[in-house]
């Protein structure tokens, strides 16, 4: 912007003030001296144009009289400065610097929303808003500033779903810590994901509410819903209990995909803790396939195999009971498989909003609690609408 004014501008500073700064401040000082006078000439050159006339002159031209400054700070990236800000008699001059400086101090809130989506925390923050505008602030300074978020997470949490088709959605629960009428309480952050027909991933939106449970599944899917998402072909999540039973009343032809992570997972944790690694390793080939024929066959083979062993009755009823839920995958064309199988996608989005979180560790509400979740998800989507899922066979 300065580079833009001086483009435009042909003045002469008083060179012997900027000196006086170079000599006695630090650089800091002299950057803002230097924008101070420059700032100063431009509002000066500004209210000649207007009045169309120089100090002093006779004309007919003139549309008005100098009525003297008045001082008025305006706060930049770099700090705050102070600038004589030129009046005429009648009151008709305004000067443009303050609303093209809007930007800067757009910059200037953007860049202290960054620190906070990053992680860093209010009482950093704080100081850091000290060291640039020279004064102390207070903690709903901070706070207004990052309340400045909001406008720009609930146009993104609430934008229209219906101009693009998501065949493959992943969703998952994370909990966090709230103040809540002076407690502190668990919350339950619910995150969709998906892979939409150009084939890249997309974060759809995500909620916060309480426990998680078949209604507050419920209430998720039926915010989606609201704004325009169509049933897509499958959705993949770990194997809640009421979640598959609100899928099918939600999206009529839609299949659930179990996560094959957590499945594994599942049956690893009731095997013995000795000499098992043949065994999770017949378990792992199950799933290491690429059609349902060959999936059926090893988990014949692996019931076969370890059928008579008492220690794996426990293991074999549960791999009966979720198997058929966790290869459903295994319909779809052969380059999706590795994408759908599980939510290790989402898993990773939720460790990255994890991170930032643990600065926090107790949200004071829970909208900043959405609005915080909601600026990482918005910053991880950006990172991946550059990507695009190599699912095509060569």
């Amino acid at each position: 912007m300065e580079e833009l004014i001086m483009t435009h501008l042909q003045f002469n500073l008083n060179i012997n003030d900027l000196k006086e700064s170079v000599m006695n401040s630090d650089i800091d000082a002299v950057i803002k001296a230097s924008i101070v006078l420059v700032l100063n000439e431009f509002m000066e050159q500004e209210r000649d144009n207007h009045l169309q006339a120089d100090p002093y002159e006779r004309t007919i031209n003139r549309k008005d009289y100098r009525n003297g400054y008045y001082e008025r700070d305006l706060l930049l990236s770099i700090g705050k400065i102070t600038l004589r800000v030129p009046r005429t008699r009648n009151g008709d001059f305004s000067t443009s610097v303050f609303e093209r400086y809007a930007r800067c101090d757009q910059a200037f809130v953007l860049a202290m929303l960054e620190m906070v989506v990053n992680g860093v925390s209010t009482r950093k923050v704080k100081n850091i808003v000290e060291q640039l505008c020279g004064e102390t602030v207070s903690k709903s300074f901070v706070s207004s500033l990052t309340e400045k978020l909001d406008p720009i997470v609930n146009q993104w949490a609430n934008r229209p779903l219906n101009t693009m088709y998501y065949p493959y959605i992943f969703v998952d629960a994370m909990y966090i810590k709230v103040r809540e009428n002076q407690r502190v309480v668990s919350k339950a952050v619910y995150i969709a994901t998906a892979i939409n027909s150009d084939n890249q991933r997309e974060i759809l939106g995500l909620k916060v509410d309480h426990t998680e449970s078949y209604e507050a599944w419920g209430r998720f899917f039926q915010y989606l819903l609201s704004r325009g998402l169509q049933s897509p072909k499958m959705i993949i999540s770990d194997a809640h209990k009421g979640l598959k039973k609100v899928i099918a009343e939600e999206f009529l032809g839609t299949t659930w995909q179990r996560c094959t992570v957590h499945f594994k997972r599942n049956l690893f944790d009731q095997l013995p803790k000795k000499n098992m690694e043949e065994v999770k390793l017949s378990i792992k080939r199950i799933f290491e396939v690429a059609s349902v024929h060959e999936a059926r066959k090893y988990k014949q083979i692996f019931i076969e195999q370890y059928g008579g062993n008492g220690k794996l009755e426990k293991v074999i009823g549960i791999l009966d009971e979720g198997f058929e839920d966790a290869i459903q995958y295994l319909n779809e064309e052969t380059h999706y498989h590795k994408h759908i199988r599980s939510t290790n996608s989402l898993e990773r989005i939720n460790e990255e909003v994890r991170r930032r979180e643990k600065v926090i560790r107790i949200f004071p509400n829970t909208q900043s609690a959405f609005r915080l979740i909601g600026a990482v998800l918005m910053d991880y989507e950006e990172i991946l609408s550059k990507r695009k899922l190599p699912v095509r066979n060569k």
